[in-house]
């Protein structure tokens, strides 16, 4: 992960605050206690300002995360952590009753405070929850992009989960697929995909961490240990996902350090375009997309690198206004075809909202709003293909969602064409993999009932993204406004404000505004 050149130009993490929403962290760790935050903390579940964890031999992920993140160097207990200057703090929130609020609480501590937030959890990873976060928590998302680190926006830095035994697919994790965190998935010491991971079209980018017991390192770092014993403080044998995303969000820590200016949207554009393919180019599965950087369902755009971040940031300029476009609802009632293998393909002409002052011209996240049904719900694999030819799959079949139940316009996100163009033909297929009638479901029940295009993205080009080891940033500007939508007969957009667009689009609420609200609800 390169970190090294970013410790040789000074960049330790010091002046940037990490947050892990955990299971609580232990502040009087050696590794941890000369970096320890106490405005960055916080106890949830018991009501006070003091994370330490229950000491049941349980409550021990949040202090091994933060080790990764803040470890002290040259102390000789248990390493070091990839920012060993950066304050540490920690939200306890998962020892007990998990909730909208509580989770809303800890999104939301300390906007103006906290620079990073490290979560490593979510919906269950069983291969058949479709979840993700309330109305709350959404809120809290929304409002740390417009108003955390003084108007930069929060950094919500996600682990992608570890579903992969049951084929679980992140792309239904709300949390991972949300356009408002940088979702990270793992790879093995060898660069191999780890048996826990979880392939999906949101994935960011990939950090280290564990892979089959018997062959692959897992992660060094802190443990809890109330009694602070020497053998029992420290630990070879963190895993998952879970060690994964504190060491991006060290890595992110780092990066701030080059460039406190970055906003949220900086550090996503800056992720994919220094992050390396080839250290992971041994797994299959890496495609192109329209403007010639590779990615992976498994890996999202590579191998994360400190140093070239770091280089990066120093050079960056904040990127453009991010501009909102929502196409038409095509609520056009289609059969999925009954037999396995039966493919529904269907097609949308996009203006991206042309005509309008704000118009998307250079694609970040894509979301596409599906509503179906079919059963079993698993038996199904989503693609979604740009103008430019890329092809990304949204979901992959599932075995273990056998559940009848439907996707009611779920999001389904993908940063696979991130720069691409967004005017043309896109096309949407849904392959049958699982016969509904070999379910003991008649086929008439399968059926797409609406989708709809949200594309995020700017007016202006607002970097070249060529590989990365030469890419340059632009100048761009800071903005607030968005265009919501623009029908393809050239009728008026809706305009809003971007406030009020992000809220709509997630949660359309009392006090937002009123045409927005009532054009998403058609």
């Amino acid at each position: 992960m390169n970190v090294l050149p970013a410790w040789q130009q000074g960049y330790r993490g010091q002046g940037v605050v990490v947050s892990i929403l955990d299971d609580g962290i232990q502040p009087n760790h050696p590794d941890l206690a000369a970096n320890y935050d106490g405005r960055a903390s916080l106890d949830i579940n018991d009501d006070d300002d003091d994370p330490t964890p229950r000491d049941d031999g349980f409550n021990r992920h949040g202090t091994r995360c933060a080790g990764e993140v803040a470890a002290i160097a040259g102390n000789q207990y248990c390493g070091v952590g990839v920012a060993p200057n950066a304050s540490i703090g920690g939200v306890r929130m998962l020892d007990g009753g998990v909730n909208d609020y509580v989770e809303a609480k800890a999104l939301s501590y300390r906007r103006n405070y906290i620079d990073v937030y490290s979560a490593s959890w979510g919906p269950e990873d069983d291969g058949k929850t479709v979840d993700g976060p309330g109305p709350l928590a959404r809120r809290a998302f929304i409002e740390g992009v417009l108003k955390g680190r003084g108007g930069k926006g929060s950094i919500f830095v996600w682990a992608s989960g570890n579903g992969g035994r049951y084929v679980d697919n992140c792309n239904c994790d709300g949390y991972t697929n949300s356009i408002f965190t940088l979702s990270i998935s793992s790879a093995t010491q060898g660069g191999k995909k780890p048996w826990y991971l979880e392939e999906c079209a949101s994935t960011l980018a990939t950090t280290y961490s564990s892979g089959l017991p018997s062959q692959d390192k897992s992660i060094a770092t802190c443990d809890q240990d109330a009694a602070l014993r020497p053998k029992h403080i420290c630990t070879v044998s963190h895993t998952g996902t879970s060690a994964s995303a504190p060491l991006a969000a060290g890595i992110i820590a780092l990066t701030l350090g080059a460039n406190p200016n970055l906003t949220w949207r900086d550090m996503q554009y800056i992720t994919l375009m220094t992050s390396r393919p080839e250290p992971l180019a041994h797994e299959l599965g890496w495609l192109t997309n329209g403007v010639g950087r590779k990615v992976s369902h498994k890996f999202g755009y590579g191998l994360m690198d400190a140093g070239a971040m770091v280089d990066l940031a120093r050079r960056w300029h904040t990127v453009p206004t991010q501009h909102i476009c929502i196409t038409p609802l095509d609520s056009r009632t289609r059969r999925i075809p009954a037999e396995e293998g039966g493919e529904l393909h269907t097609s949308m002409e996009v203006n991206a909202c042309q005509g309008s002052p704000q118009s998307v011209n250079f694609l970040e996240h894509v979301q596409c709003k599906v509503t179906l049904t079919h059963v079993p719900r698993g038996g199904l694999r989503i693609l979604l293909s740009s103008p430019s030819g890329t092809v990304s799959t949204l979901l992959f079949e599932r075995p273990q969602d056998v559940l009848g139940s439907s996707f009611d316009r779920w999001p389904f996100m993908s940063v696979h064409f991130w720069g691409e163009r967004p005017e043309g033909v896109w096309n949407l297929t849904v392959v049958n993999t699982k016969a509904a009638a070999s379910a003991g479901t008649s086929s008439s029940d399968s059926v797409l009932k609406e989708w709809q295009l949200i594309l995020y993205g700017t007016e202006q080009e607002p970097v070249h993204l060529t590989p990365a080891e030469q890419g340059t940033g632009s100048d761009g500007s800071a903005g607030h406004s968005a265009v919501v939508s623009r029908s393809e007969d050239s009728s008026p957009g809706v305009y809003c404000s971007r406030s009020c667009v992000l809220a709509c689009q997630s949660q359309p609420a009392a006090d937002m505004c009123k045409r927005c609200r009532d054009h998403y609800k058609r």
